[in-house]
């Protein structure tokens, strides 16, 4: 067991001053990024759709970087290859993904002070067309974080070489994939120790055929999902050799067609095996049962989980496991569009679901929303899983449009506390200012971007300015945090879940992953709020290969690595 950063202390950019659970960031941190959709006019689809991003320690200096996938100019008449990977017309070049080292500067009195530095020009993941997301994990168990990059027409597999740079290993790697991709997940499915990867595919975007839609009004607009020819999702494992073999026909037995918005990976029917849930827009979601032999089975309609309540499917984007409850199981969320609500679904404790958004406060509130990246998180640690939810419409807004707004498609964003009683409340105003901005959010990754025990967030706009979220309020309770690595000593454990033992006997489970939320990548540690609990008097990991171990003697306040292997077995 090696301890790394100290006790938190005060943000030098803001302190925890009332102004609200949350202060925007980005700018004072030196985060300048802002999407170009390449809007032309011609409402494309993908315009709207991205960007995401990822929180991810490229490297392995013990703090969180960034990584911002960008769009590029979709015009009128031009094919779709011209439209892709073409320089755009009358445009200098196309702007690019950008990549910002986090040079955390911590002082001996605990104050932080909070800066990015854009290393894109060096790293080589500048790259070119139109991104939509990214999906994060170490494919080759050398140490470094890797980076999927998803995107309309081609997605990119980049290889971290440890020195500051990314090498395109898509090629050889064979994990190209020329369809419309959006949200990824890494995840050991066969548990060999060689993390798997799953692509959500969208639809064929047609961007040659001018499909064109209307709103009521009569009014041109964005076409929906139902306009266009599914295509199906696809599942690489990870042959150990810095391959993947496309194993999407023989593993995923029934229909793989999506069209998949967001992805995630837990085991949701207890048997030490990681699943995987997708999000499906407009039709019925998946869940991928693992039959712990390289296949999996669709029980969604069995589990309670395909369609909501009612009957009827969803407009689903964003998607998060997580035990919100503290029964120990991972619970579903995922966010849809406005006028359906956002559905959480309860796991019962074997795999089976019941749709509760009404019950719990999470339904009216979402109606008039579209909703996108979202995520469990204990965003004011008291050890209980609340909701973000990133917020921005696909349909023009009459009222907008009325006002001549050039982009009329901006909502404020919503913050959900978790009261610990089955209910939500929402923050509203006490989130803090940011939450009153009206943008096209589409992206929510979380992580503990300053290490000083809170989890914050980084946001995604299209066609606007990147948010970085830092928390106000969290790190005033007691926290543990704890990153989760492989025997060896490298690669963070993906699906490895963590239980902590609080004072007075309550137990909180997690699970170290990156996926979940919508086309973007999450800090893969693990961070525990222990509300009014002063200490924890075990922890126990169980790995991804079904091995269970405990420590006893994890401190308070500070961030832990457990290695596998160096805790006591229960075997």
């Amino acid at each position: 067991m090696t301890v790394g950063c100290a006790t938190a202390g005060l943000l030098s950019q803001a302190g925890a001053n009332g102004a609200g659970w949350f202060t925007d960031g980005a700018a004072a941190a030196g985060l300048d990024f802002v999407h170009f959709n390449g809007m032309s006019g011609e409402y494309y689809s993908a315009e709207i759709m991205g960007p995401g991003g990822a929180l991810f320690d490229f490297d392995n200096d013990g703090d969180l970087d960034v990584y911002l996938v960008q769009g590029e100019m979709l015009g009128p008449g031009k094919t779709l290859g011209d439209a892709l990977f073409g320089p755009p017309s009358g445009a200098a070049s196309r702007p690019g993904d950008r990549l910002y080292r986090n040079d955390l500067q911590v002082d001996a009195d605990g104050t932080r002070t909070l800066r990015f530095t854009d290393v894109t020009a060096r790293s080589g993941l500048g790259v070119g067309g139109y991104g939509m997301g990214a999906a994060t994990g170490d494919v080759d168990n050398d140490g470094w974080m890797d980076v999927y990059r998803t995107g309309l027409g081609a997605n990119h597999l980049f290889r971290n070489n440890g020195d500051g740079t990314f090498t395109d290993v898509t090629a050889h790697a064979g994990a190209n994939d020329s369809r419309w991709s959006v949200s990824a997940s890494f995840v050991d499915y066969d548990r060999d120790g060689w993390l798997d990867l799953y692509v959500g595919n969208y639809v064929d975007p047609r961007l040659d055929d001018r499909i064109e839609c209307f709103n009521r009004t009569g009014e041109k607009d964005y076409c929906g999902p139902k306009r266009y020819v599914p295509v199906p999702d696809r599942l690489l494992r990870n042959r150990g050799d810095g391959t993947f073999m496309d194993v999407t026909t023989p593993a995923l037995q029934g229909d793989a067609y999506g069209p998949a918005l967001g992805v995630v990976a837990a085991d949701l029917d207890g048997d030490g095996w990681q699943d995987l849930y997708v999000a499906n827009d407009g039709e019925p979601n998946q869940l991928w049962l693992n039959q712990r032999d390289g296949t999996f089975v669709d029980g969604a309609w069995l589990a309670g989980v395909a369609v909501n309540r009612d009957g009827n499917a969803e407009g689903s984007m964003g998607v998060d496991a997580g035990d919100f409850d503290a029964d120990g199981d991972d619970d579903l969320f995922m966010t849809h569009i406005a006028t359906e609500t956002n559905t959480l679904y309860i796991n019962e404790g074997s795999g089976l679901f019941e749709d509760r958004t009404a019950r719990v406060g999470l339904g009216p509130p979402s109606l008039p929303y579209t909703g996108f990246g979202t995520a469990w998180a204990d965003l004011d640690n008291d050890g209980w899983l609340d909701l973000l939810i990133a917020n921005g419409e696909i349909r023009t807004q009459e009222a907008l449009v009325r006002m001549n707004d050039p982009f009329p498609l901006h909502q404020r964003n919503q913050l959900f506390r978790n009261l610990g009683n089955g209910r939500f409340e929402e923050i509203g105003e006490n989130g803090g200012t940011v939450f009153q901005v009206s943008e096209v959010s589409r992206g929510a990754a979380f992580g503990d971007v300053d290490n000083d025990g809170d989890i914050d967030v980084l946001l995604t706009n299209n066609n606007g300015p990147v948010r970085l979220l830092l928390n106000q309020v969290g790190h005033r309770n007691p926290w543990v945090g704890l990153r989760l690595v492989g025997g060896d000593g490298r690669r963070d454990m993906l699906g490895a879940r963590v239980a902590v033992f609080r004072e007075g006997g309550e137990v909180l489970w997690r699970r170290a992953r990156t996926d979940g939320s919508y086309v973007s990548a999450n800090d893969p540690r693990v961070l525990f709020g222990l509300g009014a609990a002063a200490s924890v008097s075990l922890v126990r990991v169980i790995w991804p290969g079904g091995r269970a171990e405990e420590w006893a003697g994890v401190g308070v306040n500070s961030w832990t690595t457990l290695i596998e292997g160096t805790g006591r077995s229960l075997e």
